[in-house]
C-alpha cells in the first residue's frame, strides 16, 4: 500500500475511533464482490475480490517481501504452507532472476 494511502487510511480510522477488531468499511463480502465485478465490467475484465488479494500477495513476493511477512501480515494465514500453495509455483524465468539477485548480477 502506498504510504500516502496508508496515511489517509490511518487518519480515517483515528477520526472514527475504530477498534482494531472493527471493520474499516462495514460491507459484507457479497457487496464487495458485486462492487469489484461492476468495476471489472467497466474495463471488460473478469475480476473478483480474491484476485485482488492474490495480486497483492504476488506483488509483495515479487518485490522481495519475505514469505513469512506475506503469510502472517498480508494474508493472515495460520500456516506458511497455505501461503506457499496460494502463491503457487514460480516460473523458471522468475527462479533465474532471483538466482541473479542472490549472486549480485
Amino acid at each position: 500500500m502506498p504510504e500516502t494511502l496508508a496515511g489517509r487510511l490511518r487518519t480515517y480510522v483515528e477520526t472514527r475511533n475504530l477498534d482494531p477488531d472493527q471493520r474499516i468499511f462495514p460491507i459484507c463480502y457479497s457487496t464487495a464482490r458485486s462492487l469489484v465485478k461492476r468495476l471489472g465490467d467497466k474495463i471488460e475484465a473478469k475480476i473478483r475480490p480474491h484476485d485482488l488479494r492474490r495480486h497483492s500477495a504476488t506483488y509483495a513476493t515479487r518485490n522481495g517481501i519475505p514469505l513469512e511477512v506475506i503469510s502472517q501480515i498480508i494474508l493472515r494465514h495460520q500456516d506458511l504452507k497455505t501461503t506457499q500453495m496460494y502463491l503457487g509455483r514460480i516460473s523458471e524465468a522468475e527462479a533465474l532472476r532471483w538466482m541473479d539477485v542472490l549472486h549480485g548480477k
